[in-house]
C-alpha cells in the first residue's frame, strides 16, 4: 500500500530540483552549492528506491527514481560550473 505522506514528502522535495537545475544551469556558478550535500541526498534516494525494491515495491519508486534522476543532474551541473569558475579564473 502507497502511503499518502511519502508521496507527499518526495513531491515537495522534487519540487525544489527543477529550481535548484535551472539555476545552477543558468548562472555557471557553485555559489551556495554544496557537492558534499548533493551526494547525501542522492544517497538518500538511492536507498528509497533499493528499499522499495527489496521492500515494498509499489509505484511511489517513479517518484524517488525522479527525485535521483534530477539531483544527479545538479551534481554533473556543479562539476561542469566548476570547469567554468575555474576557466574564469585563470
Amino acid at each position: 500500500m502507497m502511503s499518502v505522506f511519502e508521496i507527499i514528502m518526495l513531491v515537495c522535495f522534487g519540487a525544489a530540483w527543477p529550481f535548484s537545475i535551472y539555476k545552477s544551469f543558468r548562472s555557471r556558478s557553485n555559489s551556495g552549492k554544496s557537492v558534499v550535500f548533493l551526494f547525501i541526498i542522492l544517497i538518500g534516494y538511492i536507498s528509497g528506491l533499493v528499499h522499495k525494491i527489496v521492500y515494498n515495491f509499489d509505484l511511489v519508486i517513479i517518484l524517488y527514481g525522479v527525485n535521483a534522476v534530477m539531483v544527479s543532474i545538479d551534481i554533473l551541473l556543479y562539476f561542469r560550473n566548476r570547469r567554468y569558475e575555474r576557466f574564469e579564473a585563470e
